[in-house]
């Protein structure tokens, strides 16, 4: 008698668990393609552009110096005197050195930015998220998974909510 109740009790536990793993909803979310897709992504990656571009050219006209100074001396080299000759090789050292300073500065620099921009992307992101999470009744969403089946995939509404929101952001400022 013990053993059938026993039986009959898990019967209904096991039928519990599984209906409520049918009201169990589950999204999943490819941060990478949000922060390479969206709409603020997008306008943070142009102010990047915008914002380093002088730099960018002021470190590729100096590159086109060196590079003409190097051909000047590869060119001259037994027409100059050897004080010239010298002088020049130091002043194209002196100026590679520069350069690679400036080109590491810059890397330094583009990616502090890019990082600043990313988070603040990455946070409007997840606002978006958090908003199609309580408006859709998801249980669960996640952001990184090896597989995610596309039924479950959510990461177009994300872009859609985070291109739909930023413009409502700035009409409210």
């Amino acid at each position: 008698m013990k053993m059938k109740i026993m039986m009959a009790m898990l019967a209904l536990g096991l039928s519990v668990g599984t209906a409520q793993a049918a009201d169990f909803r589950v999204g999943v979310v490819d941060t990478e393609r949000v922060l390479r897709e969206s709409a603020p992504a997008l306008k943070a990656e142009k102010r990047i552009e915008k914002e380093f571009s002088g730099r960018d050219q002021e470190i590729k006209k100096l590159m086109k110096q060196a590079k003409d100074l190097q051909a000047l001396l590869e060119k001259e080299a037994g027409a100059m005197s050897d004080a010239d000759h010298r002088n020049k090789e130091r002043e194209l050292t002196a100026m590679n050195v520069n350069l690679q300073r400036m080109q590491r500065e810059f890397r330094e620099d583009l990616n502090l930015r890019k990082n600043e921009e990313l988070a603040i992307v990455l946070e409007q992101a997840n606002k978006a998220i958090q908003a199609i999470a309580e408006l859709e009744k998801y249980d669960l969403i996640l952001q990184e998974a090896v597989y995610r089946n596309p039924k479950i995939d959510i990461t177009d509404k994300v872009i859609k909510h985070l291109a739909i929101e930023k413009p409502a952001a700035k009409d409210g400022k």
